[in-house]
């Protein structure tokens, strides 16, 4: 349990990681229509997107080659890990 609250204290800690988690929740997306759909810069999509993957909550869906179009989702620990979130209330 204390690894999942350890990974729930690493998003909730950083507003574009929680975006987007939340919007991946929802189904697959690329950084700019995250960006776009939260009118958020690109920069920091990317940025939360790389710390997230590196933590196994999300997933690139195409080859790690494609430079544009690339696709995001989440992850079951992912998912597992947003649920908490938002059974817990710990974001406004």
């Amino acid at each position: 349990m204390s690894d999942e609250w350890d990974e729930i204290g690493f998003v909730i800690s950083s507003d574009y990681r929680v975006t987007a988690l939340k919007r991946l929740a929802e189904g697959p997306a690329t950084p700019s229509q995250i960006a776009d759909e939260a009118d958020i810069g690109i920069a920091h999509v990317s940025r939360a997107l790389k710390g997230l993957r590196d933590r196994g909550l999300v997933e690139l869906l195409v080859p790690e080659e494609r430079k544009k179009g690339r696709v995001y989702g989440i992850t079951t620990d992912g998912n597992d890990v947003w649920q908490q979130i938002e059974s817990q209330n710990l974001i406004d």
